[in-house]
């Protein structure tokens, strides 16, 4: 008998179904050329699962999208509030503008000013908050005045199996994968695709990746348990977790094969190697799986079918112009 955190194929092939209508199906592209071979090996097999092509840009919109159809009537109503440096908080904006509800979303001061003209765009009201541990300590407070639904950024088994169906769907698209790379944050999208693969292909490999300035995963599983960290330092501004909760820490537990860590100089390097040779411009998270290939991985995966998730791109030409430059 599965224990309460686990989910199932079922599970994940019917948070499937019920997206379909709402979200895209993001395509995958295999990264071949002379570049690429010097780059990761001649015999190493890479393709990118292109999740920036997702409805707002990012995986999130698939795990908040499955929040707000589970809602209540009742909830419905209140609405809904979500904390983020910008991906989630646009995501579920979406989901609220899908739904017909209302949506406030607690935003970081730093947050991208793409990302905050998008959550405009949905119609969600945005409030600011300094720093991470300030946001989620607003939103809180604001779910509880307010009566609004908090969906949160990373944890639960509902925004997991939102995830889930990213594992899904590359598994299906790449027949034969041999190891799949994820970016980690919070862990919710590694939650959700490791399980996913380890259902569908359970001899396939999971890797986690980090920044090294937002690692609170690795801390999590040297623990033994979900730890924080004390401060957010990197460029992977959506990376960015404080802490990690105990069902995305477990679920990235029990199906992960490994984490390893990149510098913010792997992930410049790794986001100008995908405009050169994938022809994307992608935020440092969506660079992140491309980084650890590129790095730390590099030697593990040689020779390997190794799938890495692009997990998103919402930044505005002025910030990248910058992070590529230096």
């Amino acid at each position: 008998m599965s224990q309460p955190t686990s989910i199932t194929l079922d599970e994940v092939r019917d948070a499937a179904c019920r997206l379909a209508d709402h979200v895209v199906t993001t395509p995958v592209h295999r990264l071949r050329n002379r570049e690429v071979a010097a780059a990761v090996g001649e015999h190493t097999d890479v393709w990118l699962k292109l999740e920036l092509l997702q409805q707002t840009g990012t995986f999130k919109a698939r795990g908040a999208l499955l929040n707000v159809l589970g809602l209540s009537d009742a909830a419905r109503k209140h609405g809904v509030i979500a904390v983020s440096a910008g991906n989630h908080a646009a995501a579920v904006a979406f989901a609220a503008a899908t739904a017909g509800i209302s949506a406030k979303v607690v935003m970081f001061a730093s947050a991208n000013p793409m990302r905050i003209e998008l959550c405009r765009s949905f119609g969600a009201e945005i409030v600011f908050a300094d720093t991470p541990h300030a946001g989620f300590d607003l939103a809180n407070r604001l779910a509880e005045q307010e009566g609004r639904t908090l969906i949160h950024p990373f944890e639960g088994r509902t925004t997991a199996l939102g995830t889930a169906t990213v594992g899904l769907e590359t598994c299906e698209q790449i027949p034969g994968l041999q190891a799949v790379i994820v970016p980690v944050g919070g862990g919710g999208l590694c939650a959700g695709v490791a399980s996913a693969v380890k259902l569908l292909a359970p001899d396939c490999e999971v890797f986690g990746v980090e920044p090294e300035g937002a690692d609170s995963m690795h801390r999590s599983f040297a623990a033994g348990e979900p730890r924080s960290i004390e401060r957010v330092a990197t460029i992977a501004d959506s990376l960015g977790a404080p802490y990690a909760l105990p069902i995305s820490f477990e679920l990235c537990r029990r199906n992960v094969d490994g984490l390893v860590r990149v510098s913010d100089d792997e992930l410049r390097q790794a986001m100008r190697f995908l405009l050169r040779n994938a022809k994307l411009a992608v935020e440092p998270a969506g660079a992140a799986a491309t980084a650890a290939l590129l790095g730390p991985l590099k030697e593990r995966l040689s020779g390997k079918r190794v799938g890495l998730i692009v997990c998103g791109s919402n930044i505005d030409p002025q910030t990248y112009a910058k992070l590529i430059a230096t």
